[in-house]
């Protein structure tokens, strides 16, 4: 396989998927509910019981969508990339309709996007997971994956992105923590990089700790932005974006700054010494 624009508009699975209820509880306590007070987002971290539905983070959706998104297409690209050199570098999640807590889905994806950054190929794919009876998707999944060190075969760069709305001081300054064993909970929900836990294979890598999932670090925003604009109702959730700029570490107090206007909210996520770990974030709502 060679990498080249020529990958555009390869189909990517399609594979079969299945979550219960469990998996939705599971994947919340991953991004961090009921960290703060455990008695709080009960609807997110536990069964129905006593009349109380059980609902769904809408961002639960990029497990599926990275599973044929970034793992299928890890296997059509093949020995022409290491595995070891890719980087998430942005992710679009737009929800199209709430999850229910079961569902037997497929999952197809297709190659949108393939740029030539010079010293480096950015690759994006487009996911989306719908009901196997060939029901209406739930949601459409936008990766773009970084590959460090192959590059200068002759793309196109590609577009630049600017964020929007971020003149002045911030609307609100919102923080969150993550736990010390926070991507060990959020392991637990499929994605088990070593990068995440194994010192060693970290220190290879240039870090001298396990980071956090990037889709973590997404997840805990998207929670955080979802109570603060939204009530916590998944209903209102249209879609978030973002780029990763740094990684952040289990333990690390996320800052967000966010600028409303409207339906939008645009926002960066940073470390509370500064330094910036998601840019041109944009959260978007039902009013």
């Amino acid at each position: 396989m060679k990498i080249n624009a020529d990958l555009v508009g390869v189909k990517l699975g399609p594979l079969p998927g299945s979550w219960d209820s469990r998996d939705c509880a599971l994947y919340a306590l991953g991004i961090g509910a009921g960290q703060e007070d455990p008695l709080r987002e009960l609807e997110f971290t536990t069964y129905s019981l006593g009349g109380r539905q059980q609902v769904v983070y809408p961002t639960f959706g990029v497990l599926a969508g990275g599973r044929v998104g970034v793992g299928s297409l890890l296997e059509v690209l093949g020995d022409a990339v290491d595995p070891g050199t890719m980087l998430h570098g942005e992710q679009k999640y737009e929800q199209l309709r709430p999850f229910p807590t079961e569902a037997t889905v497929v999952i197809t994806a297709e190659i949108t996007a393939v740029w030539d950054k010079g010293n480096a190929t950015v690759i994006e794919t487009v996911s989306e997971i719908a009901d196997v009876d060939g029901g209406e998707p739930y949601c459409r999944s936008t990766q773009a994956m970084f590959f460090r060190g192959i590059g200068g075969w002759g793309g196109e760069r590609g577009p630049s992105s600017r964020p929007k709305n971020i003149d002045g001081a911030p609307d609100r300054v919102l923080r969150v923590a993550t736990r010390p064993d926070q991507a060990l909970f959020y392991r637990l929900s499929g994605d088990n990089n070593p990068l995440h836990f194994d010192p060693e294979f970290a220190a290879r890598a240039g870090f001298d700790r396990p980071i956090l999932h990037g889709l973590c670090t997404y997840g805990v925003v998207g929670r955080k932005l979802l109570a603060e604009y939204a009530g916590s109702d998944p209903q209102r959730f249209v879609s978030l974006s973002g780029r990763f700029s740094r990684p952040a570490f289990p333990g690390d107090t996320l800052r967000i700054d966010a600028w409303q206007g409207g339906e939008e909210v645009s926002f960066v996520v940073r470390r509370d010494n500064g330094e910036v770990l998601l840019s041109n974030g944009e959260f978007v709502l039902h009013e």
